[in-house]
């Protein structure tokens, strides 16, 4: 059975629409930079509410709670199988307030010693064109619907 994971897109209207998109922290991602920004997102099991988890997870990684009416904007299935399920909001957020959860690993591998290091090292706003090159290849259909939606596709 494949993971599964929501997330939302928060998007804003200013001459373009842009989107907000989150890079993953940690060691693995500091140097990637086209194709690793993501929405924010993370993984539900079943019988878990998919627009809850995306919530939640909003939070977790950006630090700040989202309370507007969300719009459906599907499933996609990304190259490993993950079956991503997304929202969007109309948000406009200040990026140099986000505050990300963290997660620990062993780093340097195999070196005995733990490290903390934030789930998301930042966000940006990227207009849809732009964000298309910087997210996750599997992730690109959920902007294109965006842009449907919001009118600017």
């Amino acid at each position: 059975m494949p993971s599964k994971s929501a997330g939302i897109i928060a998007y804003r209207k200013r001459h373009n629409v842009e989107v907000l998109l989150v890079h993953p922290g940690g060691p693995f991602w500091r140097n990637k930079d086209l194709g690793a920004w993501s929405i924010p997102k993370g993984e539900y099991a079943d019988g878990e509410d998919a627009e809850i988890t995306a919530r939640r997870e909003f939070a977790e990684e950006l630090g700040l709670e989202v309370t507007n009416p969300l719009i459906a904007l599907g499933q996609i299935r990304q190259r490993g199988g993950k079956i991503v399920t997304a929202f969007a909001v109309g948000l406009d957020i200040d990026v140099g307030s986000i505050r990300s959860n963290t997660f620990e690993i062993e780093w340097p591998p195999r070196s005995g010693k733990r490290q903390h290091f934030p789930e998301v090292d930042r966000a940006e706003w990227f207009t849809v064109e732009d964000a298309q090159q910087k997210i996750n290849a599997g992730q690109r259909p959920l902007l294109e619907r965006l842009a449907r939606l919001v009118g600017d596709g």
